[in-house]
């Protein structure tokens, strides 16, 4: 019997249209967990994670996206809910702590029945003066960096997999 974990890393997908009615609150804590559990570099639990369900504050966060793309599309794909990771830009390991907090925030939301993206440019997004402004007014200190951000929500459409590589191994 295949265990659990396996079944949940086999069947996540990167879910790029969702349903507009909010995650429940209990759905949203058990994702946040996963993301506070994640390893980090030399256990030093150096990532914050920033939880936006005001629609107002997610049609900015994605309009901010949208205009690092360099068009006025919704890179959030509609999704409800999203967290923004950041971590200690100070720390040489930084990208990588915020990376283990992703993965485990998407592995979590397949876990609980939602549908989950990782969406890039928050680094420049929160570079950007409205973006510093969003840190202060959040509390995050300044030498923090977005790493990325987790749009959440109910899938509208579930992807296929793709075939797994062949040559993904090599055992030595």
């Amino acid at each position: 019997m295949e265990q659990e974990i396996l079944k949940v890393i086999k069947e996540r997908r990167s879910v790029r249209a969702y349903k507009p009615e909010q995650i429940k609150p209990q759905e949203l804590d058990t994702v946040l967990e996963a993301g506070v559990w994640a390893p980090s570099s030399m256990g030093l639990q150096s990532p914050k994670m920033v939880a936006v369900q005001d629609a107002e504050t997610v049609r900015l966060l994605s309009r901010l996206n949208a205009r690092v793309l360099g068009n006025d599309s919704d890179p959030f794909y509609g999704a409800p809910t999203v967290i923004v990771v950041f971590s200690n830009g100070d720390r040489p390991t930084c990208t990588e702590d915020g990376s283990l907090v992703m993965a485990n925030l998407m592995l979590a939301a397949k876990a609980v029945g939602l549908g989950s993206c990782w969406i890039h440019r928050a680094k420049q997004v929160f570079e950007s003066e409205e973006g510093k402004a969003l840190k202060a007014k959040w509390g995050i200190p300044e030498n923090y960096v977005g790493v990325a951000h987790c749009v959440l929500g109910y899938a509208a459409e579930e992807p296929a997999a793709k075939p797994r590589k062949d040559d993904a191994v090599v055992r030595v």
